[in-house]
């Protein structure tokens, strides 16, 4: 369907400020986001991010005042059980911390805007562990997956993405094939009874539909106010300020504490912060005159257009692939050292180009398919580590989630990092590394499902082409 069509029939926006959303906010409020990979800071600006959750990590966070604090658990790369296990690990921490600073906090569950991930696991974990800690079971979960920048919008419960103008159900596109996080259904009350396997049934998801988001804020109090406690409501969103109605409704009803289980951009809508504008290359700290670094490990089919463009437009750029096969058996050492040799050698021409061989290597299961792809970007990892110790780049971008992760936390030794902002209009972002060996190299973080074919050479422009 042709996204006019489905846009069409729907009432006006029902307009609100960020600076409205920003002055209803609680001083002592903190949402403490637990991001299971690092994408979800593409479409905030000014936020610490933490790679690590001891206690002086998230002390030091809340300290600086600021309304979210991003950590990464990385849990969509994960096993269930270790999942759970971070997430318990976070929310002990996160409580006792918040406590200790006089901070209200609450959780947010952030995961992939085309429904990838550990749901239920991950809001079952946070609601219990809220109540082994002495607090309340939140009254409500919300599921917000929408993501507008990135042409994710739910209208009526159904999750479409949108392309060249087409709005397919999500159900319906490669996201859903997943080899660990597959699913059926775009209808979101659908997908919860699917997810869950039949413990919520369908009719019993609650759905705040557009038509009530856009007949105001007091009319999505009067609605969530209505919904039993111990529900799940899916939301639909179009645009940014539908995402903001339902902020300061929630702002409204301090008395109802929520988890929120959302796509990237619902934590900028919930904190008032305004679309932040693309950081330009004036605005960068570079401390190495040498080419950068693109690592690519996503294999969404999205990302392999975007390879292939960067090298349209860049032919001279020296690309350097990683056998995946021989990441994953005895040859893995040799291929290692012979590809971070050839990697440093070129950056002292340019930027060089990283990516994984583009065949997908699967197991025969979810979680065989979870093990070769931690294999896999654990070599990504070497590989980067040792070209930092050999010639570090100008500047770092990993694409795929799963690699940005790995390379944040484990190559590049990043602890702690200031989200700078995104480097494209509400996507992909850039971190200001604050802690380890990558202090002064820009690190941006660029999921595998977002942007258009030409994004990842827009951004290597940018970075590269900065006097």
């Amino acid at each position: 369907m042709h996204v006019d069509a489905l846009l069409a029939p729907l009432p006006e926006p029902f307009e609100v400020a960020a600076v409205e959303v920003r002055a209803a906010l609680d001083p002592q409020g903190v949402l403490v986001v637990l991001d299971d990979d690092p994408t979800g800071t593409q479409s905030v600006s000014g936020l610490p991010v933490l790679t690590r959750w001891e206690h002086e990590d998230l002390a030091g966070a809340f300290s600086t005042g600021a309304p979210a604090v991003y950590v990464l658990t990385n849990t969509r790369s994960l096993d269930e059980e270790t999942a759970a296990a971070r997430n318990r690990e976070v929310v002990a921490v996160a409580l006792a911390a918040a406590s200790e600073a006089g901070r209200r906090v609450t959780f947010v569950s952030r995961s992939d805007s085309t429904l990838r991930g550990h749901f239920p696991l991950e809001t079952d974990v946070l609601m219990q562990e809220i109540v082994a800690h002495g607090g309340m079971a939140p009254d409500l979960v919300l599921i917000v997956p929408a993501f507008p920048d990135a042409g994710r919008i739910t209208v009526d419960s159904v999750h479409y993405w949108v392309t060249d103008g087409e709005a397919t159900p999500v159900g319906e596109t490669p996201f859903a094939q997943d080899a660990t996080f597959g699913f059926a259904s775009s209808d979101l009350r659908k997908w919860v009874a699917e997810k869950t396997e039949g413990r919520i049934a369908a009719d019993q998801v609650a759905a705040l539909t557009i038509d009530v988001i856009r007949s105001g804020v007091d009319r999505v109090v009067s609605f969530l106010r209505d919904v039993p406690a111990g529900s799940v409501v899916v939301v639909d969103v179009v645009e940014e300020t539908d995402m903001r109605v339902v902020a300061l409704a929630l702002h409204r009803m301090r008395d109802r504490e929520v988890l929120l289980r959302v796509g990237p951009p619902y934590v900028r809508a919930h904190i008032g912060q305004d679309i932040a504008e693309p950081v330009v290359a004036e605005d960068i700290p570079f401390a190495y005159d040498r080419g950068g670094l693109v690592v690519v490990g996503s294999h969404v089919p999205l990302t392999t257009e975007q390879l292939a463009e960067l090298r349209r437009q860049r032919p001279d750029t020296v690309t350097i692939e990683l056998d995946v096969r021989q990441l994953i058996d005895q040859r893995r050492d040799a291929h290692l050292d012979a590809q971070a040799d050839a990697v440093a050698d070129a950056l002292a021409t340019g930027t060089v180009i990283v990516h994984t061989t583009r065949e997908l290597v699967t197991g025969a299961d979810g979680d065989e398919s979870l093990d070769i792809a931690r294999k896999v970007s654990s070599g990504v990892v070497e590989l980067v580590r040792r070209v930092l110790a050999i010639a570090p780049p100008r500047f770092v971008i990993a694409k795929g989630g799963i690699t940005s992760s790995d390379v944040a936390s484990e190559a590049l030794e990043i602890r702690r990092a200031t989200v700078l902002g995104p480097m494209l209009p509400g996507i992909v972002s850039l971190w200001q590394p604050e802690t380890g060996p990558a202090v002064g190299i820009p690190y941006i973080v660029f999921a595998g499902n977002v942007g258009d074919t030409d994004s990842l050479a827009r951004v290597v422009s940018t970075l590269a082409d900065a006097n």
